[in-house]
């Protein structure tokens, strides 16, 4: 089996490649990334790389390339930052995605797995489970959500007009993992925030606002969902979360605070607002407007049809990256997950 990956050099991506190695049906493992990773060091040690751009036009021919014969395509590539630039995202996120559903198409890939997320849904119930067929409308005050949104209308469009190809939509919460902890931190925080002070001191209590309710997974459990979809050909939407879901109090737990001061939501967003916009941290916004909005999602039918069940709890998982990113852990082999 010919599986290929993009974005296989990130936080998703490694740990995808790492579950395929793991599988014996799988004899060929293709990695697609922008910059090349230390290709001496595991888990990117045998697989066959290609140094492409999605967001470049001309890259369509490469990706054809590099998907004839495949069993299959997981695509994960995507461009957290600059968010202060929406159109060079746009260009890998969407017009990148694009590109990659027509190489798939050109090549007669046998089936394409999608990382949506639940960040594409619609605003939903949060004391409610949603099962897949709630709207992907997204929260258009997040740039992630919207091009979430943009790219499951175009799974829409595709799976019409290739009803044989097999496509597959995983809807992950937060994804969490120790090694990204320096990527997270530089990517959501910034470069120049410190972080290190976690190692040895941790807030006492933590402002959250009262509605906040999230769920997260480990990368290595949305690595084996990735994996059971193409294992067993499934077609559809997946949702895929830990347990528990993360409250206010339990994502104080997580950073090592012993309460949480209840904040009002649109003045922690204008906070939010105002030092995103003088430089201070690297979050816009829309980021807890999505956090805020998203429903809490069943993860019911990829436990039925997958067969899988995650190895680590939510709490676990964060816990991990925020001991990540007082350490700035991170892979020295991946250039994503470096400093």
């Amino acid at each position: 089996m010919k599986i290929v990956v993009t974005g296989a050099t990130g936080n998703v991506g490694t740990a995808v490649l790492a579950r395929l190695h793991a599988a014996h049906e799988v004899n060929e493992i293709v990695g697609i990334a922008r910059r090349m990773p230390d290709e001496s060091s595991a888990p990117y040690a045998g697989v066959g790389w290609r140094s492409i751009d999605i967001a470049d036009p001309a890259s369509e021919s490469d990706l054809r390339r590099a998907f004839t014969g495949a069993d299959a395509v997981i695509h994960l590539a995507w461009a957290l930052q600059p968010n202060r630039d929406e159109a060079a995202m746009r260009r890998t996120n969407v017009f990148g995605t694009a590109r990659v559903l027509s190489a798939a198409a050109d090549a007669e890939v046998g089936q394409v797995v999608m990382a949506s997320s639940v960040g594409a849904y619609s605003l939903g119930p949060k004391r409610r489970r949603v099962d897949e067929s709630w709207p992907t409308g997204g929260v258009h005050s997040s740039h992630y959500a919207r091009f979430k949104a943009i790219n499951e209308r175009a799974l829409d469009v595709f799976e019409e007009a290739h009803p044989g190809m097999i496509v597959t939509r995983l809807r992950p919460g937060l994804i969490f993992q120790r090694d990204a902890g320096s990527e997270i931190a530089r990517l959501f925080l910034g470069p120049a925030f410190p972080t290190r002070w976690l190692q040895t001191t941790r807030p006492s209590v933590l402002p959250l606002p009262s509605g906040l309710f999230v769920q997260a997974v480990h990368a290595t459990d949305v690595a084996d969902a990735c994996w059971r979809a193409v294992e067993r050909r499934a077609a559809g939407a997946f949702n895929i979360a830990a347990e528990p879901v993360l409250s206010p109090e339990l994502i104080a737990r997580a950073f090592g605070a012993s309460s949480t001061i209840p904040f009002r939501y649109r003045a922690l967003r204008a906070v939010v607002d105002v030092t995103w916009r003088l430089g201070l941290q690297a979050t816009d916004p829309g980021w807890l407007d999505l956090a805020i909005a998203v429903p809490t999602m069943s993860t019911e039918r990829a436990r039925s049809e997958l067969g899988w069940s995650p190895a680590v709890t939510s709490l676990d998982a964060m816990a991990e990256i925020v001991d990540g990113m007082a350490d700035r852990a991170d892979k020295p082999s991946s250039p994503p997950l470096s400093d």
